[in-house]
């Protein structure tokens, strides 16, 4: 993905609220850890390109099941040994991203 990309799919951004204004994030993935979801977030810069530290949040990910075009819900993982379960199993989801690319290009 170059860094020019722009995220034009409204499917694939959400908007978060913090104390210095709203934020425009793509939405890389969702993980699965130990029975929770998490949605794996990137902040995009002003003109909607990815940022250039290649930073990503993660967030607790809560849908309503009752409901599937309710807003999920996110939540911020305060827990330290929490949010490096899912930092590991994002570097392993991004491993296997990675693989999956060689094999197809061949």
């Amino acid at each position: 993905m170059g860094k020019k990309e722009k995220f034009e799919d409204e499917e694939m951004t959400v908007d978060i609220e913090l104390d210095e204004g709203t934020v425009t994030c793509a939405i890389i993935t969702i993980l699965e850890v130990e029975g929770k979801d998490y949605i794996v977030l990137m902040p995009l810069k002003e003109d909607g390109t990815a940022n250039d530290e290649g930073e990503v949040w993660f967030y607790g990910y809560k849908e309503n099941p009752e409901d599937p075009n309710e807003e999920p819900e996110l939540i911020y993982i305060e827990d330290d040994e929490e949010y490096e379960k899912v930092a590991d199993a994002f570097d392993e989801y991004l491993d296997n991203v990675e693989f999956d690319e060689l094999i197809d290009e061949e």
